[in-house]
């Protein structure tokens, strides 16, 4: 009689253990690949610095003006180089997530102790500055926080419960004891 051979793998106890390890690898190859480093947004701080100086601002300058004058209208200047007396640096540099970073600069030049001109970039007035510096926020429907005389009416009044009339109260002494003994 010949005795039949069989194969490892037709076995009941292989067959249990590499039939699902086979179902769990292909069912992975199934699953959408997850990208954490592109889902993942990170929190960059906002960095502001140096003094911002508006539109309005560099027009209330007049040649001729003081440097504490100039000092009291633009605040003290980022850059007051030793070697360059006659001249005064404003540079504001703004730099926040998901915009360009913004940067404006200013140079007042002085003979002496005067204003005598004024250099730098096209600076935006305050209000062109702050709407640039607030998010458009999405318009959400908000719900009104008033009601109408119809809405009202759909409402019953309340109808309150007459109270009892409180007991009169006890008249009150016409003297009183002293507070502290009259001797220590």
């Amino acid at each position: 009689m010949k005795k039949q051979i069989r194969h490892p793998l037709r076995s009941p106890w292989t067959l249990g253990l590499v039939m699902p390890l086979l179902l769990g690898l292909l069912s992975a190859c199934s699953v959408p690949r997850l990208n954490v480093a592109a889902d993942a947004v990170l929190y960059i701080p906002e960095v502001v610095q140096g003094n911002f100086v508006s539109k309005e601002q560099k027009d209330f300058l007049k040649p001729g003006m003081s440097r504490l004058q100039v000092r009291e209208v633009l605040g003290t200047p980022l850059v007051s180089s030793v070697f360059h007396e006659d001249r005064w640096d404003y540079v504001f540099t703004i730099r926040r997530q998901g915009v360009p970073p913004q940067n404006f600069s200013l140079s007042v030049w002085f003979k002496g102790e005067l204003l005598d001109r004024i250099t730098g970039d096209e600076l935006p007035s305050e209000n062109e500055f702050v709407t640039k510096l607030v998010a458009q926020k999405p318009n959400l429907n908000v719900p009104t926080l008033e009601a109408k005389d119809e809405d009202l009416r759909k409402f019953p009044v309340p109808v309150r419960k007459a109270e009892p009339a409180a007991a009169p109260a006890a008249p009150l002494p016409a003297s009183y004891p002293p507070l502290e003994p009259a001797s220590r």
